[in-house]
């Protein structure tokens, strides 16, 4: 059997007058992710653990962040077009591995619209997407809310 493990991390700033989107679902909160696309911090980390695992290079390679036609752009259709780059290298999910680094406002009601998004997108069983959310205890620019981190590891197995 074929696998490969894929490493994936995102940060991004907290602004105001921003949507918070991780892991596809819109977060009820004051503030969003900011950056060129829609910002989830989770979908990016998760990209580049898959794209990692398979010698691909990064999201930033596939999908810049100086090309007009991805600003504002729904990170599932970047989740999209990466598993099809994996799909075309004869791999599938094995399993995935995410945690996701905000003080508030909490995650934990939201992960598991999040794991059926990404078990859906990846064409994988939920039981094979794990998430979770912690806090970094109010210390640093996590925990002052000033930004959000996510940690993505994922394993891939040749179909």
């Amino acid at each position: 059997m074929k696998i490969k493990i894929g490493f994936g991390v995102d940060v991004h700033q907290l602004v105001p007058n921003r949507d918070l989107i991780i892991g596809g679902v819109t977060i009820p909160a004051p503030f969003g992710a900011l950056g060129h696309s829609d910002a989830d911090v989770l979908l990016h980390a998760l990209c580049d653990a898959m794209l990692g695992a398979l010698n691909l290079r990064d999201i930033g390679f596939h999908f810049s962040d100086t090309d007009p036609k991805y600003k504002d752009i729904d990170s599932t259709i970047l989740l999209r077009d990466s598993f099809k780059l994996i799909k075309d290298k004869g791999y599938a999910i094995g399993n995935i591995d995410a945690t996701v680094i905000l003080e508030q406002p909490k995650l934990n009601p939201h992960i598991p619209a999040m794991q059926k998004i990404i078990a859906d997108i990846l064409e994988t069983d939920l039981d094979n997407v794990s998430l979770k959310a912690t806090t970094h205890e109010k210390v640093d620019s996590f925990g002052n809310q000033k930004a959000v981190k996510a940690y993505v590891v994922c394993l891939l197995i040749g179909v």
